[in-house]
């Protein structure tokens, strides 16, 4: 029975009490009175009295029975989680500030929704966009959330949400499988696949209750470029040390070497000009191996421009022999011309220092698509010479580490520097039966 049945129900009780004391007034003081009118009219009249006063009970308790129903009705919304309705502001002054105070508290949980919500969206599209992997999940080792980043190192890029860790990491390297099954966290290393550069990683744990249930939280950050490059600034200031100490005594040579010429210039010995330009040829040779070094010490960061492919190829075949595979992307690239030029220079010298025959080095570009995120160009230089052993792949890119008499171990590494300062990367691979192929990728 609502509130609205029970005013009409009361009003019409008390309007009857009282005409039943007022009849029984009447009859005590005028008993002739039921003879005159008789029991039919007295009943019209107690009957009509209840009809007009349940009436009017109901004709002004309809404003307060449709602002009791709005603020149902609201209630029922914010129930739902459902802030967006307003209730009409009616009635007397109580039921319009119980109104007003309703509309004002629904604009209020709007507003903290609202900002809720963008800050929801705001966290999500950081993790989505998170580069490091993150793996939320229960006990059961079910998996409740995955950013972007983990749906593509375990499934290839398909929603795992409800998959079970286990039979995510069934196809997983050994290494990663074992970090994973142990409670600690640390870094751990997983081997490169078909010579490519091995993967240091970070993972960190951690543990929560969450709606009454234990979660478990996984984080895997790739930390192999962030090591490449503390381990590459580190050897650059020991060259630039290293640099600056042989050019104060190099310098001092030269000048000893020149004022001994005009000094000794009447003196006819042979030795005499022997051991001058032995000492001469010496400081040069190592006034050139100076400045390769401090070359890679002191690299600048890349000036990116257009460059088109066919002119940079004919620019190429000025200075060794190579065949392009398929064809050329029309659209041109996005690098800096001299250092790229200079990374494609060092690897086909490279190629035609394996033993390869010209004709069997080959260059191709291609654009590719790494993930949906990741658009790129992808050049590689091969050739059909001796290769590298698996011990040297796993060294080739350190610097100072050269296989040849006479090599700086600088060229490969300087290729690597140019490429992560492009935002890309660099990788070594044997071909089948013989040869080796250097891949680059540069982002677009």
């Amino acid at each position: 029975m609502t509130l609205r049945v029970k005013l009409v129900l009361a009003a019409m009780f008390a309007s009857s009490s009282g005409l039943l004391l007022l009849l029984l007034f009447i009859v005590i003081e005028v008993p002739d009175l039921i003879d005159l009118m008789g029991y039919t009219a007295l009943g019209l009249i107690v009957a009509s009295c209840l009809l007009l006063s349940g009436a009017l009970a109901a004709f002004f308790t309809r404003t307060l029975d449709n602002s009791l129903t709005a603020l149902e009705v609201g209630l029922l919304n914010f129930k739902d989680n459902d802030f967006s309705v307003n209730i009409p502001v009616t009635g007397d002054k109580q039921l319009q500030a119980l109104a007003d105070l309703f509309n004002e508290s629904a604009g209020i949980l709007r507003k903290e929704r609202q900002y809720i919500y963008q800050r929801e969206l705001l966290l999500d599209k950081v993790i989505q966009s998170s580069p490091n992997i993150m793996l939320l999940f229960d006990d059961q080792q079910r998996i409740i959330y995955a950013n972007d980043a983990a749906r593509h190192a375990f499934n290839q890029g398909s929603r795992i949400e409800g998959c079970l860790l286990p039979e995510l990491l069934a196809t997983q390297p050994e290494a990663l499988v074992t970090a994973l099954n142990n409670p600690k966290g640390g870094l751990f290393t997983t081997a490169g696949v078909d010579g490519a550069e091995d993967e240091t990683w970070h993972l960190s744990r951690g543990r929560f209750m969450l709606n009454g249930q234990y979660h478990h939280l996984l984080l895997l950050k790739q930390m192999t470029r962030e090591l490449n490059r503390q381990e590459v600034a580190v050897w650059k200031k020991v060259i630039r040390i290293i640099s600056h100490e042989l050019n104060n005594s190099v310098a001092p040579i030269a000048s000893m070497v020149k004022s001994g010429r005009k000094i000794t210039a009447s003196i006819d010995d042979p030795k005499l000009a022997l051991i001058f330009d032995t000492i001469e040829d010496r400081t040069q040779h190592l006034s050139q191996f100076i400045f390769n070094y401090a070359r890679f010490a002191k690299l600048p960061l890349p000036k990116k421009t257009a460059v088109d492919w066919q002119k940079l190829t004919e620019q190429l075949r000025q200075h060794y022999q190579f065949t392009i595979e398929d064809s050329l992307p029309r659209e041109p690239g996005y690098f800096d011309l001299v250092q790229m030029e200079q990374v494609l220079l060092n690897l086909l010298k490279n190629a035609h220092e394996s033993g390869s025959q010209p004709s069997e080095i080959s260059l191709s570009v291609q654009v590719t698509q790494l993930d949906e995120q990741q658009r790129g160009v992808m050049i590689v230089v091969a050739d059909a010479g001796s290769g590298m052993s698996s011990d040297v792949l796993a060294q080739a890119l350190l610097p100072f580490y050269s296989t040849k008499q006479t090599g700086t171990g600088l060229g490969l590494p300087l290729c690597r520097e140019i490429l992560e300062a492009h935002d890309g990367h660099i990788s070594l691979h044997n071909r089948q039966p013989q040869g080796l192929e250097v891949r680059l990728w540069l982002p677009e």
